[in-house]
């Protein structure tokens, strides 16, 4: 029986580019999205897919995919790509209730709900994976970014604590922590700028990073199946070296950012 992943935010971005390349190499890939149009656009590029419209905040969504993809899996889910999220920025006090609210539940509550859906078929398929896409917020937050910052370090830790729960039963659990990458996400207009965070990153002088640096990185986390964090980009690494070693002279240049 082939191998089986089931991805969310797989109409595009990351998720989608990570599908075709499973697809490649004859893995049965289910694409979840909340976005109809996108799936169907991203059906016709990953051969052999199975769709699912969904939204992550949704538990009983969750499960009913699920059932449904293993059962054309065989019972197997070989990796849950826990990808799905969204950009949320703004100072938060000019933030709206709305924003703030979809933001947490979308990229917090989504993706803990996609682990407990997924346990029992992760744990019933030996060598299993889930990888969760936290992000270069999740290793400092930046002036502007207090909610989206919030939720990737929430999932940060989701890694670390669900790695430590499940690596008994043979399940490997990390996070991806990318940084800008060539995705629709940079097309994003943050509130308070008139300019969308592509164009924020550039006059920044931060690079953008390809999204096949992204996909090599996945597939490295699988094979190796060692380190809970792995950061894709050079703003990722460098802000993991300065976390670490320079953290007075990073608040400074955060405060600063994008501004």
């Amino acid at each position: 029986m082939a191998k089986a992943a089931f991805i969310t935010g797989g109409a595009s971005g990351i998720g989608l580019a990570v599908a075709k390349s499973l697809a490649a190499d004859g893995w049965l890939v289910g694409l979840a999205d909340v976005n109809a149009a996108g799936l169907e656009a991203a059906k016709a590029e990953v051969d052999g897919a199975e769709t699912y419209l969904m939204d992550v905040r949704d538990r009983d969504a969750w499960k009913a995919a699920l059932a449904d993809f293993a059962g054309k899996s065989g019972g197997r889910l070989d990796f849950l790509f826990n990808n799905a999220g969204i950009a949320v920025g703004g100072q938060l006090e000019t933030m709206s209730d709305s924003d703030i609210d979809r933001g947490l539940s979308i990229n917090i509550n989504g993706v803990v709900h996609g682990a407990r859906a997924a346990h029992d078929l992760l744990k019933a398929t030996p060598g299993s994976a889930m990888i969760i896409t936290s992000s270069a917020a999740g290793i400092s937050g930046s002036a502007g970014m207090s909610v989206y910052a919030a939720g990737k370090f929430a999932m940060r830790g989701f890694a670390e604590a669900l790695n430590a729960e499940w690596g008994h039963e043979g399940i490997y659990v990390g996070s991806l922590m990318p940084s800008f990458i060539d995705t629709p996400l940079l097309n994003h207009v943050t509130q308070d700028s008139n300019r969308n965070v592509r164009e924020s990153v550039t006059a920044a002088g931060l690079e953008i990073t390809p999204v096949s640096e992204v996909v090599k990185t996945v597939r490295h986390m699988l094979d190796i199946r060692r380190d809970v964090h792995t950061r894709v980009g050079k703003t990722a690494h460098r802000l993991w070296f300065m976390q670490r070693w320079l953290p007075g002279t990073l608040r400074k240049l955060q405060g600063r950012a994008f501004k």
